[in-house]
């Protein structure tokens, strides 16, 4: 069986629920209510998106590395308007 891993990115929204984007995949973005809905929507995006890409004779994506995930802190005195 041919398995490709994906890493996925949740943004908590401000209304509630969350945002999942695919770094490998531009364009390849869902929604859902709680975790588990935005897990089971990307997955179901993920999919349309190979199909899509398969059905242009484009190359899939694949990761050479987990993308890595961090923080920057500024100080917003800093930020000229």
């Amino acid at each position: 069986m041919n398995r490709k891993t994906f890493s996925i990115v949740f943004q908590p929204e401000p209304e509630g629920g969350f945002t999942v984007t695919v770094p490998t995949i531009p364009g390849c973005i869902s929604y859902g209510e709680t975790f588990e809905e935005a897990s089971a929507n990307i997955r179901e995006a993920i999919l349309l998106c190979l199909e899509d890409m398969i059905a242009r004779n484009e190359p899939l994506p694949s990761e050479s590395k987990s993308p890595l995930l961090g923080s920057v802190e500024l100080s917003l005195t800093d930020v000229h308007a």
